[in-house]
């Protein structure tokens, strides 16, 4: 996949350019890779009814290919094709929650291929908030395979400059539509069985599902991982979100974490480690450390989901050793950033 010339083109989301986005389209069409901004984080877009075409997803991203991929519609009457059926409660949740960050996933028609599922018989479908994304599916007319436009395993980009730190040479186009809003990924939402279960947290919180349907289940054991489990959902197996350094996640009181979190660098510091801190607004001036990043504000949690991805970005570029990272409440919004900390440190969470 390397040498292919990576193209890269500017959109502005208040004044979409027809012509520019088609130029993706027809890339879509002939079986080659778009990467492009949604609400959550820019996906990596191929037709996801040509197996040929998926399979370059996994090839540019390095990806298993066990780890099913989510497709992009533009509008409902495009599931229609891809699924068994649609329940009641499903069009509820549609209505309520498409466009946005809520990934459905359904028991799949026989014209999704296996690649897009890992074999199983459920498939994973959304429709993006995002006008460059609606248009370039449109434009298409194939639902878009998608998963995050980055290196698998490393955290997920909401910039285009992430992109092209990835993927620049691997993949045909890159469409700058500036940065994401959310910042973290699209809520999985199994509605497959008899119990709705999230998958993974993202973008739509189990408070605001539970609105819908009252009886939405989180489940737990595979959120937090295990090797050994056949994934239903992107993110729920393999090491996410990885920054090149380790990584320890702090979770209790903030004062606890405070002292805590200082305690460590300390000791990481005297042992010749350049240290990272993940703070928080308030937090920020409460540590002696050098290298601190806020990840935003406490009082609001969707800034610290905005920044997750960028600001590990960021300590990655400036080659520290260890990162010590404040964990948050899981509340509404607070549950993703919680399940993608946990991915990014494997797992090494210290309860203060």
């Amino acid at each position: 996949m390397e040498g292919i010339k990576t193209q890269i083109i500017e959109i502005k989301n208040e004044n979409l350019d027809e012509e520019l986005i088609y130029k993706g389209a027809k890339i879509i069409k002939r079986g080659g890779l778009v990467a492009f901004p949604t609400e959550t984080v820019y996906g990596l877009g191929a037709n996801g009814l040509n197996p040929e075409a998926v399979r370059k997803i996994f090839q540019a991203k390095g990806r298993p290919q066990d780890n099913p991929l989510i497709l992009h519609v533009y509008n409902k009457s495009q599931v229609i094709p891809l699924v068994k059926s649609i329940s009641k409660e499903v069009e509820k949740l549609m209505e309520k929650f498409w466009p946005g960050p809520l990934t459905i996933l359904f028991k799949r028609s026989n014209l999704v291929p296996d690649i897009i599922t890992g074999g199983l018989d459920t498939v994973a479908i959304r429709m993006p908030n995002n006008p460059i994304a609606l248009k370039l599916i449109e434009l298409s007319d194939v639902p878009l395979a998608a998963p995050s436009a980055n290196t698998s395993g490393k955290p997920s980009p909401t910039s285009a400059t992430h992109v092209i730190e990835d993927l620049y040479g691997k993949i045909d186009l890159i469409i700058d539509g500036g940065d994401t809003g959310i910042g973290v990924e699209s809520t999985v939402l199994d509605m497959s069985g008899d119990v709705p279960m999230i998958l993974r947290p993202g973008g739509i919180s189990i408070e605001e599902l539970k609105e819908i349907i009252p009886n939405v289940e989180e489940d737990i054991a595979i959120i937090q991982g295990h090797e050994n489990i056949v994934p239903k959902s992107p993110g729920q197996k393999y090491r996410h979100y990885a920054p090149r350094a380790e990584m320890l996640v702090f979770n209790g009181e903030l004062e606890n974490i405070i002292r805590a979190i200082n305690d460590y660098s300390e000791k990481y510091t005297k042992a010749g480690k350049v240290v990272g801190i993940m703070a928080t607004d308030e937090t920020i001036d409460r540590y002696d450390n050098q290298i601190i990043v806020s990840l935003g504000n406490r009082k609001d949690k969707n800034t610290i989901a905005h920044n997750l991805f960028r600001t590990i970005r960021i300590l990655d570029e400036k080659r520290v050793d260890i990162i010590l990272a404040e964990g948050v409440e899981t509340s509404s919004i607070g549950s993703a950033i919680m399940n993608r900390l946990t991915k990014a440190a494997s797992g090494n969470i210290i309860n203060v």
